[in-house]
């Protein structure tokens, strides 16, 4: 979603709030591409502070489908969103800052792209790890079977094979 907030960059500590919502359909990353579920509607605070900066703020929350790290089973996961942020309003005699190419990221003309802020805060908020469950059992390395739901015949004891000599030692001496 696209938002003209060309008013609030013209007034002197004007402030607006506006009713906001992701039209983000999946989230890519490096990780890979993830579908979103669901993104709440929600009032996005502008504020012009002193002529010098934008204020933007909201709240949100946003359901992604994410796969499990062990299993790979697809897990419905909420990130909750809190944006606080303040841009400097560029002109043409202020000097550029690394904050003018983050604002620049997302806003653009007096046009803020709500999605590319979203975006940002869902990359910083995005989940270490993800398990369906904490005891997550899960793919046997061999036959990829989700040991969750099943068992399966193969070997788990696979050594390393620079430790095979020391299992070999320990046969020979084994006692019957």
């Amino acid at each position: 979603m696209t938002l003209d907030i060309s008013d609030v960059f013209s007034l002197e500590n004007k402030e607006v709030t506006r009713k906001v919502h992701i039209d983000m359909e999946t989230f890519q990353s490096r990780q890979g591409e993830f579908p979103i579920q669901s993104g709440e509607p929600f009032d996005l605070q502008i504020v012009n502070v002193e002529g010098k900066r934008l204020q933007l703020s909201g709240e949100t929350r946003v359901t992604v489908q994410i796969p499990c790290d062990r299993c790979l089973q697809e897990v419905t996961h909420n990130i909750s969103i809190e944006i606080e942020k303040e841009v400097p309003i560029k002109t043409d005699d202020t000097q550029q800052t690394e904050d003018d190419d983050e604002a620049e990221a997302y806003i653009e003309d007096g046009i803020l792209d709500v999605d590319r802020l979203v975006y940002n805060e869902i990359l910083v908020n995005w989940p270490a790890k993800i398990l369906c469950k904490s005891d997550c059992k899960g793919i046997c390395p061999k036959c990829g079977a989700n040991l969750n739901l099943t068992t399966c015949d193969c070997e788990q004891g696979e050594l390393d094979p620079r430790m095979a000599q020391f299992q070999d030692v320990f046969n020979k001496f084994k006692e019957v």
